[in-house]
This record gives C-alpha cells, structure tokens and sequence, in this order.
C-alpha cells in the first residue's frame, strides 16, 4: 500500500445507518484501523449501543472496534469528513442527501450501499447528482453480501462503481482486507439497476420456496429473472457485461437462495397469506424489493420492457391474484427461442 493510501486510513470515515448493513461496513472498516464514525437515527439505539459496544438487535455478539465511534447528532458526525458512506433504505435516500447538504465539506465524497429506487422513481448517482451537484464524487457498493457473515469475516467480494479513479482507489483502500475483495467497474447505472431487480426477485424466489414449488422452478426464476435484469438495466443505460457479474448474476443467486435475505422471505410469507403489512412487520427492516417493484412495473411499461416475471410478481403483491395463476400466465406465454 503507497503512502497516499496510507494516510487515508488515518482520515475518519463516517457511515450514516446503524442497521444491519451499515453497522456491519463500519465493523468492516474499523477493524482495518481507519478512525470510523457510525451514525443512527433512533437515539435510543445509539446509547445501547455506545454503552454495550455492539449492535444487539441486528449483530448480536459482534464487538465494535476501539476505532469505531457512535453517533446520533448528524453535523458532529460529518464534521471535518471527506469521506461518507450511507447504508439506509433506498426510500430514505433522497432526505438524508438533503439533510447533509449543509454540513458537507466542500472535497466530501459519498459511497452508498444502498440498493433500489428512490420515492421519485430515481437511480440512486441521478439522485446525487440532483441534489449535490454535477461535481461531486460519487460511488455505489453493490454485490452478494449478508451483514451476518460479513461481520463473521466470510470471505466477500463486492464490485464498487465510481465516477472518479481517485476515489475509487481510496475507497479500495478504506475497504480491502483478507476476508474482503473488491472489483472495481465504470458503470453506475448497472450496477444500480442490477440491486433494484434482484431484490424485486428475490420476492419471487421466496413465494416459490414458501409455495413448496422445488428447485426446478427456482432455478428457471433465476436464469429467465437474469434476462429481464439486463433488459431492464441496459434500456436504462446500463452496460450488459455488469449482469453477469457479482452486482448482478452473483447477488441474485444470493437473494434468491438463501433465506438471510429479507426480500425472500418477504415473498415467503406472502405465498404463506399473510398482507404485505405483516410480513413487513414480522421482518422488522426495510425490504427493498416490495418498496420498488409498483416503480420498476411503472418503468417497464412506460419505457416497453418485456418484463413477465416483474409484471406477475406486481399482479400477486398488489392486484392480489393466487401466485399459481402468475405461474399459469407465464407458461402459458408464447413459445419463443431463448435468446429472443
């Protein structure tokens, strides 16, 4: 590591999200003795944790870093910061950029691990760009990743897509270590729309595994979801080859198999009948999928997108109809070759 790179980690990082992710990339970023600034809304969470030294409620038994600060006075937190990470729900975005607007240096940088849509049907660089300006330097951590396990130090590899070399060095920096790899890419707008759709699909993937349906079926919802994640991302300008990488195909195989993802067993109590109401409720954190797929739906049929899975998983959440008449309509699709 040059001597630039060194100097970085003697500069604070602050991440703004004490939930499961955010706390996580902190850990993460503390134990690779960087000075690590973690900020959290709920006050009262905070003090447990200022006091306990772990996050209980989402990774229980992981002890923060001496390095690692807790926050809950936003401008204390960014005072004097460069870098800032947001890990909050893709509907919290665009308020929490408006939010630190005001106290950000004027060299600040943002990294966000955040994955979906905003409430003005935005990726989350146009968000960014809208509201902080043309100059600011920008990137988005994205790929198959548990909080769980990456607080466990599971070996993980994630792509980070950057809008400027420069940052995207520092940020390798700030982030690499044994257990933690990073791939770089130019291309925001993929890597973006790849996290909208898998978690839009992973839904799916968990009504299948709550209807008992087997691996034939999943496998099919993986292979034929992955077609309509690159269609959906290139017409938005997005580059093919991002699909077929971790932020793509790695973190849908992730969502849609394994059931540490909220998406899926969001799905999974939908097709067990419960409202979308309760199984939010039972699931206790923001599930990203269901917040963005009327946007996604919207989008495709506003821009001519051949979307069926995306328009049935639509159809059973919100239109209520038996997920075996979505599985119906699909196979009862015109025959075509695979490639069309």
């Amino acid at each position: 590591m040059n001597d630039e790179n060194n100097a970085i980690l003697e500069t604070p990082i602050t991440v703004l999200g004490a939930g499961s992710w955010g706390t996580s990339l902190a850990i993460l970023l503390a134990r690779n003795g960087q000075p690590v600034n973690l900020w959290g809304h709920d006050p009262h969470q905070v003090r447990q944790m200022q006091q306990t030294r772990l996050n209980a409620r989402y990774l229980p038994g992981v002890i923060f870093p001496p390095t690692l600060t807790l926050c809950h006075d936003l401008p204390a937190a960014l005072y004097n910061t460069q870098d800032i990470l947001i890990a909050l729900p893709s509907h919290a975005f665009v308020d929490i950029l408006t939010q630190i607007k005001p106290h950000l240096l004027p060299e600040a940088r943002l990294v966000w691990g955040t994955k979906g849509l905003t409430t003005e049907k935005e990726l989350l660089h146009v968000a960014a760009i809208r509201i902080l300006g043309q100059q600011r330097d920008l990137a988005v951590l994205s790929g198959p990743s548990f909080a769980a396990e990456l607080a466990k130090k599971s070996p993980t590899a994630i792509t980070l897509a950057a809008n400027n070399s420069a940052f995207s060095a520092a940020l390798i920096a700030r982030f690499s270590n044994d257990y933690f790899r990073i791939y770089t890419s130019d291309d925001m707008t993929g890597v973006e729309t790849a996290g909208v759709i898998k978690n839009v699909l992973a839904i799916a993937a968990g009504m299948i595994a709550g209807s008992g349906l087997g691996a034939n079926t999943l496998s099919a919802l993986i292979t034929r979801g992955l077609v309509e994640m690159k269609k959906f991302g290139i017409a938005l300008g997005g580059q093919a080859d991002t699909f077929y990488g971790l932020a793509g195909l790695g973190d849908l195989i992730l969502s849609c198999t394994d059931s540490q993802s909220r998406n899926r067993r969001f799905g999974t109590a939908i097709s067990q009948g419960k409202s979308a109401q309760a199984a939010l409720a039972e699931i206790g954190q923001a599930v990203e999928g269901y917040y963005n797929i009327e946007t996604v739906y919207q989008l495709a049929q506003q821009r001519h997108i051949c979307m069926p899975i995306t328009e049935q998983i639509y159809q059973v959440i919100y239109q209520k109809i038996p997920l075996q008449t979505a599985i119906q309509t699909l196979f009862s699709r015109t025959l075509k070759g695979e490639t069309a």
